[in-house]
């Protein structure tokens, strides 16, 4: 009986330092993806709109689900240079009411609301939701689906 005690607590002392080793295989992307979010906001309010296309993948296969729907990271840096083409365009950008939601290891999806501070010369303020799906590439969480939503004020 003494050896089949040992050989339990054997394996209840081999199970215990087995199980932090597996969850740390599958670790909860949230904080990396809100960071990618953050140096967004953070490159869009300093008007360099090159370094906030660095969170999509740069790559053919992105999606804008928008109006109209289109396809590629070339496109999609083109569109932004075209409608924020001023400062005062593009104002000032913030974030909130992010949640992620990982799908497996290698993708997540975000969801939340974003609002624009611009003056009434740069178009003035903007408001909407989102819906992104982002993928674990060797170069970090990138975006590779964007579907956002500008919410209308109702006339009065």
């Amino acid at each position: 009986m003494m050896r089949f005690e040992r050989y339990l607590a054997g394996l209840v002392i081999v199970a215990g330092l087995s199980a932090p080793t597996l969850g740390t295989a599958q670790a909860d992307p949230s904080a990396a993806i809100k960071a990618v979010l953050e140096k967004q906001v953070v490159d869009w309010n300093k008007g360099d709109l090159a370094a906030f296309a660095k969170g999509y993948k740069n790559s053919p296969d992105i999606l804008f689900m928008g109006n109209p729907i289109s396809h590629g990271y070339a496109g999609m840096v083109e569109r932004y240079k075209t409608n924020y083409a001023t400062r005062a365009k593009m104002g000032v950008l913030s974030f909130s009411e992010l949640e992620v939601q990982p799908l497996d290891p290698k993708f997540a999806t975000v969801t939340g609301k974003f609002h624009l501070e611009r003056t009434a010369a740069g178009g003035g303020n903007a408001d909407g939701y989102y819906l992104l799906v982002f993928e674990k590439t060797a170069d970090g969480w990138k975006c590779i689906r964007d579907s956002t939503t500008p919410m209308t004020t109702p006339k009065k």
